[in-house]
């Protein structure tokens, strides 16, 4: 099959051809001049940080595979072709059934598993502490334990792709070793982790700083304090979430000039994403209310976030209008960048071998909006925009 295109950087007019195999096979330029109405063409884009969406929670009290089927359709309609579902902190039970519902689906067999590379798992080895914890339910936070770790990871049948915990926990800098050791990704987040904390995790191997700039104290000392140290090791990513919400939009620009090539931009979408504005429930964050602007807060005290409910889509083209970053960086924070982070080689590039994640969007420069045209995944057109120009045979 053919997809046609621009690409992001530069605009140039190409064909992609996939073959059975759900791989890129060539990729060439299109002649005949001007080709008027053409979407743009990128790898798909990958979302490392989703707790749910479009009303599909994967923090629930129970979590299905229908759940996660859910959700994943719902980002295939927002052009994010690969994911990590992400667990966040709970009971054992609760964190273990969760991720027993990802990999009971995985292993469905259907065509739009392909899109999770893994499981993140945020906590619940983080701060207890408020601010840092963020929304994160204290009864459960703790130490980290290999023996429990291992337990998660068999009932989530090896998906554990990515581990977020806070260094100065008790254990944890032997426990990120054994973590890197494993094949893991370590990242450092909700945390009140020193600078001599910050060092020794990454030292030990962790490599990402998770939603730099959220799940912090409300009040830091100038300087120094762990966002500053985060920012300036060149050894860490930073993943950034751009709703315009968790993040002010001048801080956004100068944390993604701080971090430059090695940012990443995620969602960290709940259930709510993609939802009516109006009043909802949920199990982490009570009562909670989304506004017309698409910033969640709790009821009882609409300073404070409930979690994001913007999607991926949303965050590139705000990416583009409040930093400096042009569509073709911010389209590479979350298709080339977010596979290096993860090590999955072939994945998140336009090149000949590589798997055939596509996402084919209009950019409206002059309003800042997105339009997802159609999602591909391993060759496979999982969703198409009703009017959409369909692929050539």
């Amino acid at each position: 099959m053919i997809w046609q295109g621009r690409l992001a950087a530069g605009g140039a007019a190409v064909e992609v051809e996939v073959d059975a195999g759900g791989r890129i096979s060539g990729i060439r330029p299109l002649s005949g001049g001007e080709h008027p109405g053409l979407p743009y063409i990128s790898a798909g884009w990958t979302d490392l940080q989703l707790n749910g969406f479009g009303g599909y929670d994967l923090n629930g009290g129970i979590t299905t595979p229908e759940d996660v089927a859910g959700v994943t359709r719902a980002l295939h309609k927002r052009g994010v072709a690969a994911y990590l579902p992400t667990v966040i902190t709970g009971s054992y039970e609760r964190m273990s059934q969760a991720m027993a519902a990802v990999a009971a689906y995985c292993g469905s067999g259907c065509p739009e598993a392909k899109s999770i590379w893994g499981i993140h798992m945020e906590g619940p080895y983080l701060s207890g502490e408020d601010g840092s914890r963020g929304a994160h339910p204290r009864e459960f936070i703790r130490n980290p334990g290999w023996e429990e770790f291992q337990r998660l990871q068999e009932a989530a049948g090896g998906l554990i792709r990515m581990v977020t915990l806070a260094p100065e926990r008790e254990g944890a800098i032997p426990f990120i070793r054994r973590l890197t050791d494993s094949g893991v990704v370590v990242a450092i987040g909700h945390t009140m982790a020193s600078s001599d904390e910050i060092e020794a995790a990454v030292e030990a191997g962790a490599t990402v700083s998770t939603h730099l700039g959220n799940g912090s104290q409300p009040v830091l000392p100038r300087h120094p304090n762990y966002i500053w140290q985060q920012l300036a090791e060149d050894r860490l990513w930073g993943t950034f979430i751009p709703d315009g919400h968790h993040l002010a939009p001048p801080v956004l620009k100068v944390m993604l000039r701080a971090k430059g090539s090695r940012s990443v931009l995620v969602s960290d979408c709940t259930q709510f994403g993609g939802m009516a504005p109006g009043r909802y429930q949920s199990l982490i964050g009570g009562d909670v209310e989304l506004l017309e602007n698409e910033r969640l807060q709790t009821a009882a005290n609409p300073a404070i976030l409930a979690g994001s409910a913007v999607s991926l889509d949303s965050g590139i083209a705000n990416a583009v209008r409040y930093t400096d970053m042009d569509l073709a960086e911010a389209v590479a924070a979350v298709t080339e960048r977010p596979a290096r982070v993860m090590g999955m080689s072939g994945r998140g590039v336009l090149a000949e071998g590589a798997v055939a994640d596509l996402t084919l969007f209009d950019y409206d420069l002059a309003a800042g909006e997105i339009s997802v045209k159609e999602t591909v995944v391993a060759g496979t057109s999982v969703y198409r925009r009703t009017g959409a120009s369909p692929k050539r045979p």
